[in-house]
Order: C-alpha cells, then structure tokens, then sequence
C-alpha cells in the first residue's frame, strides 16, 4: 500500500476548502495535545483536519470539517507528535532492502528517511544507486536519497567495485527523490581542493540541495576550517562536546548519532545542556542500525529517548528529529511539524517523556498501531545482476591468511594493529610484537591479537591483504567473515585460525555475500546477503534471530564487545582514523598513506 501524496500546488485549494468547511476532511484527529515543534509549545484540546494525505487544519474544533465519509480517530488527549526523521543513515547497515528497514521502523514512529547507499554504490556503481533509489519512492513513508559522493572514499588508498563522479552526481541530481550529496568523506580532498571533490559539491549547490558532511579528525584547526569553508553542510562524525560547537559555530548543523553501535550523543549534547547553545542547529540520526536493534530497541524513537535521558526536554528532542532535520533538507514546507500544508505524517503518542507510540500515520494513513505494522507492503524485486557481485576467482586456502615475517626476522616481530574500540567508530593506532615460526608472523590471541585479511571481491582477482587486529578477545580456534566492508565492501576476515578463516571466506563466495562464523571447522552462524553481498532478501525478523545466532557465536568464542559486527564491517573504512586495513595494504589515516605492517 503506497499512499501518493500530490504537490501542494496541486491540492493548496482543496486544503483552503476544508480549513474552511467548505469541504470534508478524509480524517480528522480529535481532542489531542498538539507537540508544536515551531513554537516550542503543547497545545491542549487540539484537532487536526487531513485531505489528500496533508493536514488542513489545526486548531481547536474541526467539527466544521466532518463528513459522513470522514474517519474521526479520538485522540483521548494523547499527544499528536510530528513522524520522526532519521537524517543520515545507510539502509544496508540494517542488512535488508529498503521495504523490510520501512517495514521494521515504521511502527517506531519513523515516517521520513535521508539513506546514503554508498555501499551498494561501492558495489553496483549508478545503477545501485538508481535502484535503492526506485525502491525508496515505493514506500509509504518519505525516503529521500542522498547521492553518494566518495565512490571509493580514499581514492589511491582503496579499489572498490566502481568509480562515481561529478559527471554521475550532475545526472542524479534530476532524479526525484534525490536530496542532495551523501557524506563527503574525502575531508582531506575537500581541504585541498581535490577536483573531484569540488566538481560533485558544486554540482549539488548548482541543484539547489544540501551537501552532507563526514570530517573524521579531532583536528579543528586549518583542516576543519577548509573543510568547512569546501562546503559540506552537516557533519555526524563528532565525538565531542567541542567536536559539536565547532560545527555549530561554522555554520553546519550537528549531526548527533545514536546507532547499534555508535554512541555520540551523551557528549555532544552538553554543547546545549551545559554551554546552552541554540538547539534549533542539531539534528538526531542513526547512522547505522543493524536489524537486531531495529527490532527489539527501535529506530529514530530509541533516539529521542536517549536524548531526553541525556537532560533534553522532551519537546526540544523531538524538535531536533523533525522539524531541524527538515529545514536543513529544506524541507520544511513538506514535513518536520503538524501544521497546514505539510504531508500529514504524525504520531499518537500517550507519554511524551517515555515516548510511547501508540499509532503511527503517514500521508494521512494509517500505518501501524500499537507496535505493529498494518500497512501492506510488498517485497521489492531486484534483478539477477544485484544477486551476482561476489567473486573471488579461486577457492581460498589457509595459506592466503599466513603472513611472511621479514627476511632475518627473529622469534618475534613488531608490526602495527587496528585497535577497535568499543562504540566508536574510530579506531586505535597500535603496535605490538608478534611471535614468529618457520618464516611467519602468528597472531596472540592471548594478548587479544587474532588476524585480518581483506579478500578482493569485485574483480575475481584472488588476491588476499593481511594484518592483525586487537579488540575482540577471540579465544581458540575461530573466524568471522563478512562482505559488508565499508566502504570498499571486499570481503572482511578476522580470526585466530587460518583454516577457519578459508572456510568462512568460501561459504561466503558459495552463497553470494553475507555474514558466517565458523569454531573449530564448523559454521556456527550465517546470515545470507546475496543483494549485492549487503542486504538480505528476507524478513527483518528473520534477519534479527540469524544476527542472534552470530552474536552467540561471537560470545562463545570470547567476543564480549557491543555489537561486535558493526566494529567488524568497518575495519575497512579508511576514512575515519586511525589504522585500517584495504585491498592495497594497511592504512594510517591520521596521514592518509599506506604504511608498512611491520615496523
């Protein structure tokens, strides 16, 4: 079930109509207690009037505009809350296609949604894009498509599965549910005038649309400045209370994420609590949302929630989900408020402090209802090309994870490792000394030091990059391998055991992408993921009880990290500091240059 929604321009008279009771309203809301986002107040014994999927009118009686067709819903005093916005997430974190993630938020309250697929354009290149693009304007709900502006993100440090540029962000442009530009994670490009930087941001500002931001250092000096003054609008990467003012302070608006496995949002929002800046220039997002937590903790409400505990008033979190993420999108006259004109997308909610959705509306329908969804929707087909991305050109062995130790090494090398930190994306720096047998270097698991590789998986080349990595706490013999790999999404393998570490990475191969745990010879845990190796093809829930198996699997093998497997999918990610891993070798990104793995 899709309810369209026609331009205000096409309906402005027919809202005018029954505002004024010359016409009947197709719903009418009564009796609730109006979350006014614009003047930050709550209005008792307020009703609202709908037609043609947008609100009519807000005010104190809407008798004038029942019908004997009307639908009347009593609110009992309930509080009438504008849908909530998520302003910067990647739908394929959740590892379903977009019409399962709307189906698995839906009922938590989320009626517009700003994804950046750039990792299926890591993978599929344009035509990736166009078609999570062509699935986002199915839904019932408001899904607008950010372009992806670093296809690959480090361009001489990563090869991925395609090549994007000014030219295809020109073209996507035109496309209608395209917003503006996904994060600009290239920030040293932006600070130095890289052409094809500054070629995709113009050709967003010539379009009229926001450019998204991604400025991974806690450097705020003359990088951040040139950064900023390149032209990104947002940024969500700040970890920081200063990290937050800084942005605030030039301009942009800060981004404040609450993801599975991102928690930024207790720092930065002391930049209102406790230094009192405006809260009207901070928005709340998700960034990345596996299903697990879609399903049992909730989407864009989990967020709010969270916001409130951290000393928010209520009505400023729920600003800063709506009607802040709306006017920087300028979109303020579509949604982000209930008020006359703008898509009639709102909640019923019976405490406004705990958040406590009892119903959900869209475009002036009804979507779920007492945490479960009552919309109709149907899967979304995608074509044999988008199932068909995994190549690895040859069966693997164990031998490809078994790292040569340099010439005249002795019983123990030093070579750096990615430190992984627990609920941040950032990563550690480290350098540690490993022992060494018959010529190779051999991971510690005692001292929490297992291996990485990175498998090549778009051009069937069989090559293989190795490296250690510390922060699991993997005990015995294991391995966990994955083509989620942000954002190059190669195939990623971390374990303590090389032939465990082959036989995750060929059932990987066998059915087309996905997650797989394997102890002791035996697979544990899979997830299948054959659209373009991220997104499954099922149910969320189905998804989330698959993703419990992995967790559980983890955790018998000595994982105790939260939400280990987004740690594991961003191993790869050489745009945020400080020691990653790529097809071309290990990355120190504080310097953005490839670096030896010995030292």
């Amino acid at each position: 079930m899709v309810t369209r929604v026609a331009p205000f321009e096409a309906v402005a008279g027919q809202l005018v109509d029954v505002a004024m009771g010359r016409r009947k309203a197709d719903l009418v809301v009564r009796g609730g207690r109006w979350v006014n986002v614009h003047s930050g107040e709550i209005i008792p014994d307020t009703d609202i009037a709908v037609t043609a999927g947008r609100f009519a009118y807000c005010g104190p009686d809407a008798s004038h505009a029942i019908g004997p067709e009307t639908q009347v819903v009593e609110a009992e005093g309930r509080y009438i809350v504008p849908g909530l916005c998520d302003a910067h997430m990647h739908v394929e974190s959740g590892m379903v296609t977009v019409t399962e993630f709307c189906r698995a938020v839906i009922p938590h309250g989320t009626t517009s949604m700003f994804i950046d697929p750039h990792e299926i354009a890591n993978v599929l290149g344009l035509q990736g894009v166009r078609l999570m693009h062509d699935e986002a304007v199915a839904q019932p709900l408001n899904v607008w498509v950010q372009m992806p502006s670093c296809v690959p993100s480090a361009p001489g440090l990563e090869e991925g599965g395609a090549v994007l540029g000014p030219d295809d962000v020109a073209e996507a442009m035109g496309w209608p549910a395209i917003i503006g530009l996904g994060e600009v994670m290239n920030f040293p490009g932006v600070a130095a005038n890289d052409p094809v930087m500054v070629g995709e941001i113009a050709a967003t500002r010539a379009a009229n649309k926001t450019v998204g931001g991604h400025y991974a250092s806690p450097d705020l000096g003359l990088p951040f400045h040139g950064y900023v003054a390149g032209g990104p609008e947002d940024d969500h990467e700040g970890t920081r209370m200063e990290d937050a003012a800084a942005r605030v302070r030039q301009g942009m608006k800060a981004m404040l994420r609450l993801g599975s496995a991102w928690y930024d949002v207790a720092t930065q929002v002391r930049a209102i609590t406790e230094m009192g800046l405006d809260s009207r220039h901070f928005i709340l997002c998700t960034d990345d949302c596996h299903s697990g937590t879609l399903v049992r903790d909730g989407h864009m409400d989990r967020v709010v929630r969270h916001a409130i505990s951290q000393g928010l008033r209520p009505l400023t979190a729920i600003q800063m989900a709506t009607i802040n993420t709306a006017e920087h999108f300028k979109l303020e006259r579509e949604i982000g408020s209930v008020t006359p004109g703008r898509r009639a997308d709102f909640l019923l909610v019976s405490n406004l402090a705990e958040l406590t959705i009892d119903a959900v509306f869209g475009r002036g329908v009804k979507l779920a209802e007492g945490g479960r969804l009552v919309a109709d929707m149907p899967a979304y087909p995608y074509p044999k090309e988008a199932v068909d991305t995994v190549k690895l050109g040859r069966e693997l062995t164990a031998e490809d994870f078994m790292t040569p130790a340099p010439s005249g090494a002795g019983e123990t090398a030093e070579v750096r490792v990615i430190g992984v930190v627990e609920n941040q994306a950032p990563t550690k720096a480290l350098t540690t000394s490993v022992p060494v047998r018959d010529g190779v270097a051999w991971p510690d698991p005692s001292s929490d030091v297992c291996r990485i590789a990175l498998v090549e998986r778009h051009r069937a080349s069989g090559d293989v990059t190795n490296g250690f990595v510390s922060g699991f706490g993997y005990r015995g013999c294991c391995a966990m391998a994955s083509t989620v790999a942000h954002d190059s999404h190669h195939m990623i393998v971390v374990g303590t055991s090389e032939a465990d570490m082959a036989l995750a990475a060929n059932r990987l191969g066998d059915v087309g992408g996905g997650v797989v745990f394997f102890a002791d010879g035996e697979e544990k845990a899979l997830i299948e993921m054959p659209i373009a190796g991220l997104m499954s093809n099922e149910r969320a829930e189905i998804v989330a009880e698959k993703a419990d198996r992995l967790i559980a699997a983890m955790g018998a093998a000595g994982c105790k990290l939260n939400n280990a497997y987004m740690q594991h999918s961003l191993l790869a990610l050489v745009v945020i500091p400080s020691l990653r891993i790529s097809d071309k070798g290990i990355v120190d990104v504080d310097r953005f240059e490839l670096v030896d793995l010995f030292v």
